[in-house]
Order: structure tokens, then sequence, then C-alpha cells
């Protein structure tokens, strides 16, 4: 990379911002622009943010420019899921072994620091309300429209699509030829609420968990923030019997609260604003392919929106990243190793799209099933007694670096055994006996010989 490049990036969130970040970082010259306005000036996540679940792929990419311990202190650690059961019980289930963690943080706080991080070099211009409307990918020129309406249309050496799950970027590559392209609404969306710190800025909720409320088809989640409040999502189908349809008055939308998340609407004072004040969003899985054309190339949510039940979208985007980063750092043929970054990239991305689904059933449902919770006792113990031999797919998404599609892979054939192993009639009772722990073993050494 010893040849300086002209890089324009379309999209200032998160993943667009530490993309700017690297490129800056090693004396290109960088242009970004965002459609919206300026995050450190208006908050432009007000009402529809689903808090950020940072854990190790994350982590790594912002390592890698030096912005680990800034964002450290913005950053929430939270040990384990604190399941509030319907019968009103409290169980905490730890995501790892001790002392792991994954880390809320506040999108809008993040996007602010990096945005900060990127302005801060000289070879960085940051422009707010370009709203991308063409590309030519033949001459590298992208034509953006200002806030006044005037067009401004810019040339670069690379460009690249950090804009979204809706990028502008990705629908003009939809017209060239032989490009695919998937858009997948789920049936739920989401409303975004907030638990109001206590005096003195205090916890209403144990802080270093992530709260979920399970309802088997609708939930309800609780993220903490630094200042003591909490970011509250539900989770409900937009048609139904309990649905955004069904709730629509603030009276309905309360009686369903005092009867399904009763000490959740005792923490929310101002329940009633909230509800009319915050949107019902839409939840989207975006798959294509390919994510280069020319000097042009897709990364993040404009190449494989995900939906936010495994707390993976934001660390998939910054470890597209770092992987472009690794592949660039080592060689002067930027056209290769765009090639090589959407070849290797692709499958994880699809893999992480599946895993997210798989992962909101595990919360609405699977984790008020008292089964599961057997289950995953047992799967906690004999990773504790045969680390080398059992890694839980959670913990290889979350506190590992192996790709996403051989997590994934490992995770179906771990799913296989388990399904052996729960439908022993005697489960409950036998469930920590050798003769369990042998027939695991046995099974898990037919994949992986010691």
């Amino acid at each position: 990379m010893n040849a300086k490049k002209s890089i324009v990036i379309a999209g200032g969130g998160l993943v667009g911002s530490l993309l700017a970040v690297y490129f800056a970082e090693r004396g290109h010259r960088v242009r970004l622009f965002e459609r919206r306005p300026d995050a450190r000036k208006t908050n432009i996540y007000a009402g529809r943010s689903i808090n950020l679940a940072l854990s190790d792929r994350g982590w790594k990419a912002l390592r890698g420019v030096g912005l680990e311990e800034k964002v450290r202190q913005i950053a929430l650690p939270m040990y384990h899921r604190g399941l509030h059961q319907p019968d009103g019980s409290y169980v905490r289930q730890p995501y790892g072994q001790p002392g792991q963690a994954i880390y809320s943080v506040s999108r809008g706080g993040l996007n602010i620091l990096l945005l900060n991080a990127a302005d801060a070099y000289e070879n960085v211009e940051l422009f707010f309300n370009h709203k991308c409307v063409d590309v030519d990918f033949l001459t590298n020129e992208v034509k953006f429209i200002e806030e006044a309406g005037d067009e401004v249309v810019v040339k670069a050496d690379y460009i690249f699509g950090a804009d979204g799950a809706f990028s502008a970027i990705r629908g003009e590559m939809m017209k060239t030829d032989r490009f695919d392209y998937q858009q997948q609404y789920i049936s739920h969306g989401y409303k975004e609420l907030t638990i109001p710190a206590g005096k003195g800025g205090t916890f209403l909720l144990e802080n270093n968990a992530l709260h979920i409320w399970p309802r088997h088809e609708f939930m309800l989640i609780a993220l903490p923030n630094i200042d003591g409040t909490f970011t509250v999502t539900l989770f409900l189908p937009f048609e139904g019997q309990n649905s955004f349809s069904a709730l629509d008055t603030v009276k309905k939308a309360r009686e369903f609260f005092r009867h399904t998340f009763p000490d959740a609407l005792d923490l929310m004072p101002d329940f009633d604003q909230q509800w009319l004040q915050n949107p019902v969003s839409s939840l989207c899985i975006i798959r294509c392919y390919p994510w280069v054309r020319n000097q042009t190339a897709l990364i993040g949510d404009a190449a494989h929106a995900i939906v936010p039940f495994y707390g993976q979208g934001m660390n998939c985007g910054f470890e597209d990243v770092d992987v472009l980063f690794q592949l660039l750092d080592t060689t002067d043929d930027w056209t290769s190793a765009l090639q090589q970054y959407q070849q290797l990239r692709k499958p994880d991305g699809d893999a992480i799209a599946e895993l997210a689904l798989r992962n909101f059933i595990e919360m609405r449902d699977l984790t008020a099933d008292p089964k599961f919770l057997l289950q995953k006792k047992i799967e906690a113990r004999i990773q504790q007694k045969y680390p080398d031999l059992w890694t839980p797919l959670y913990s290889m998404v979350t506190f590992s670096h192996m790709r996403y599609s051989e997590a994934l892979a490992l995770g179906k054939i771990h799913d296989q055994i388990m399904a052996d192993i729960m439908s022993r009639p005697d489960i409950e009772t036998n469930w920590d006996s050798p003769e369990v722990e042998s027939a695991i073993i046995a099974k898990l050494r037919e994949i992986q010989p010691v």
C-alpha cells in the first residue's frame, strides 16, 4: 500500500467511519459522505436504535487502529443473560466462561467517537446531508445531492459503499449484469423504550446483564447504558393477536405490558409518552453478490444486513474492515485483494444471517424452556471439563475469531449430538452422570479425534 489512493466512502455510520480511520491511518485521502445530518450535532438515532453488543471480533478491529481503550470508556460488560421468566423468577445464564462478557455500547455514542477519530486526520474530509444518487463503475464517479438540492460529483480511485441495509451504492450495482439480490423481512418489528436511571444515576436493574423477557412469539430486551438508563426493545409481530397492529392505542399497549412484562412497566413511569413518540421499525435481511464492481466495493450492512439477534451486525461489519486490511496491507494489487475479500466474506455473511435468525428463536422461545436451560448446563459442564473438544456455538461466534461459516457448520454437528442426548428419557435426573458424559465425548471424538 505504498501508493496513496483517493478513497470515497458512502455512509458515515459505524462501519463507514471505522473504514475511514483505517484508510486515513495508512495515509490515503478519504472523503466520507453521509446522507443524514452529523450525528455529533443531532441525535439521528433517537427512538430507533437497538443498543450494540460489542464482542471479540469488533474489539479486534478497533484495536487495529488504537481505538479499543477509548471505546471501553463508553461500554458496559454484560456477563450473562438475565432472564425474566413468566412466573416472575430471574435466571442468570452466563454467556461464556468466567470473565467473558459482551459489551453494551450506545450506537450514537460509538458513532460519534468514530467520526471524531476520522475527523482528527488531516487527510479526511467529512460531508453530511449528502445523498448518493448515482455511481459510474467505469469512471469511478459518484453523484451526491446536497441538502440545498445541488449536485456534487466526485471521482476517486476506489469507492466503498458502507451505506447500510438500503445502500444506494448497492442499488446502482443492482442495475448491472449478473448481480444477485435477496431482501427478506421477518414478521416481527421493534419499538424502542427507555428505563430511566434511579436516583444519582443508579441502575434499576442488574447492570452487568443483557435482560430478556422471553415470551415465545415475542420478547422484550434491555441493555444498560453508562448513564444508568436501559435501552429497552420490544420485538413483536406486526400482525396477529399479540402484535403491533393489535396494540393500536396506548391503553391497549399499557394493558399488554401490565399482563406480560409487569416488572418492566413498573420501571417506565413515562411509558405512555414513549409508546406514542417512538416509531415501530422493521427488520430486514439482505443477501447479495458480487460485492465488488471494478473499483467499487460493498462493506458492512450494504453487503449483508442481518437481524440483530446475535449481536453480530456491527461486529461482522467491523470484521469486514479487519479482513479487508489484512489483504490490502500485504499487496499493491488491490484488484486481487478486493476479489479475495468478497470471496472470503460472502460465506461468512450468509452464515451469520442464518445464525442470527436461529438465535431469535432461541432468545424468545427456548430461554423460557427448562429443557433448553438444562441442555445449556450440560454443554457448559462439558466445555469446562473438555475445552479442547467442546466450544459452544455462542462462544465460537462471540468469543473467537473462527469464521462464521465454520462456526455454523460445527454448531450443526453439536446440535445433532445434543438432540440425541436430550432425547434420553432420564436426562433430567441423569444429566451429570458419567454415562451421559461418556456418550457426548464419544460422539465428539468421532468428529475431532484426539
